[in-house]
């Protein structure tokens, strides 16, 4: 993994790094049993309102 490091365009900037994350899949399916269904009625009561 490498380093990222920022140009300092303000005082905070200038130290600040962070990881890369270059050996993380982004489009990998995440663990089945990791996963859990959202219900889709957020909010709303019978009526829809």
């Amino acid at each position: 993994m490498s380093i990222k490091t920022y140009r300092p365009t303000t005082p905070a900037r200038r130290q600040m790094t962070v990881s890369g994350f270059d050996g993380v899949d982004k489009h990998a399916r995440p663990e089945k049993k990791l996963t859990e269904v959202l219900k889709k009625n957020s909010g709303r009561n019978s009526y829809g309102r």
